[in-house]
């Protein structure tokens, strides 16, 4: 078997990485900030302690990275969820099994309705999420629905259960741009715990679905974890190691990073390790310094306040009036999110938001940008 992603992960080791990353001193952050190119020891000093007086630095250095690789430019992108069924049992999502929910799965016609809500707002690049239940919503649905939205949208992404690569190869000749799976920690016996039933408990099976993403020749992949079941710091390292190591296996494909943090839902756990607003515009702003190519995504689980401010510090990509439920835009806006969104503002609102801070939106995929 070639080697994968997994081989990688398995010469690191968590506690080890932790005590390197607090042992970083303001020094290295010095060196990381003024380096022409960084490594993963210079972002372990940017996301570090160590670099909490450097904040406004790494700021400013991110804003003229990110203008100086995607100009005044920000993308946006609508969710739009197909389906909450769902087989595993995840501690931290509304739509686990041993939740008592009503579950439903988009029709065809149901599909479309929210399609022409979506377009109405002017949106051409669209996410489609669903839980992850193989019988009713596996390879057959997924790539149905891809093409019958096909026609409306320029780009398609997916957030659904890691496939096999000849299933993902299938997808992408059907219209398929690009596929997020977030390993949600790569603390692997903590994921366990957060995992214990259903296919998603498989740490190593979705470890390197990245990598069967990467052979398949999907243009994009989306990385992350889920910030609040362990050690941010650490969690943000391995989502890193992983990056640098996809784009040197798969150099063809494109990479954007997303930061979810535990945000409140039905049966809900609360966050193990609290990540504050200045945590996460300091891993931002890490990630931009490392990596000026990679996209980062911003969704409304964060608040108005801060999305305000994050969008000039690294962000290239903004979601708005998100809907976390099937059917949420037109079919049937009461039913069960997944989690609570927390920036409620129209599609609009947050359009005049973006150019009143001098950002050009744009609808489609950066790729056609180039």
């Amino acid at each position: 078997m070639a080697s994968t992603f997994e081989t990688i992960f398995n010469q690191n080791n968590w506690e080890e990485i932790l005590v390197s990353i607090n042992a970083k001193t303001q020094l290295d952050v010095e060196r990381a900030l003024n380096a022409e190119k960084r490594d993963l020891e210079d972002f372990k000093a940017l996301i570090s302690p160590a670099a909490k007086p450097f904040l406004e630095r790494m700021a400013q250095l991110s804003n003229q990275l990110t203008k100086k690789r995607f100009g005044n430019t920000i993308q946006m992108y609508a969710p739009m969820y197909l389906s909450n069924e769902c087989q595993n049992i995840c501690t931290y999502c509304g739509f686990s099994l041993t939740n008592k929910i009503p579950r439903r799965t988009l029709t065809d016609e149901e599909i479309l309705k929210e399609v022409a809500f979506l377009k109405e707002k002017g949106y051409d690049h669209i996410l489609l999420v669903t839980g992850e239940a193989n019988r009713t919503v596996g390879v057959d649905y997924i790539n149905n629905a891809i093409q019958l939205i096909k026609p409306h949208f320029s780009n398609i992404t997916i957030e659904v259960q890691p496939l096999e690569q000849e299933e993902y190869e299938l997808l992408t000749r059907n219209g398929l741009y690009a596929v997020l799976v977030y390993q949600e920690t790569y603390h692997k016996e903590e994921y366990k715990k957060h995992h214990p039933k259903g296919k998603k408990s498989n740490f190593e099976y979705r470890l390197n679905t990245p990598d069967r993403l990467g052979k398949a020749g999907v243009h994009k992949i989306g990385l992350g974890a889920l910030f609040g079941l362990e050690d941010w710091r650490v969690d943000s390292f391995y989502t890193a190691l992983h990056l640098k190591y996809l784009q040197k296996e798969y150099w063809k494909t494109k990479y954007s990073i997303s930061f979810p943090r535990l945000r409140p839902h039905s049966g809900g756990i609360e966050p193990k390790v609290a990540m504050t607003d200045a945590d996460l515009v300091q891993l931002i702003c890490a990630f931009r310094i490392l990596d000026e190519d990679v996209e980062l995504s911003m969704s409304t689980r964060e608040s108005e306040i801060f999305r305000n401010n994050i969008v000039n510090l690294g962000v290239t990509s903004i979601s708005a009036e998100s809907k976390t439920n099937p059917g949420g835009y037109a079919v049937e806006p009461q039913s069960l999110e997944q989690f609570e969104i927390s920036d409620e503002r129209s599609t609009s609102e947050v359009t005049e938001m973006l150019k009143s801070q001098g950002l050009e939106v744009v609808w489609k995929d950066w790729e056609h940008f180039e």
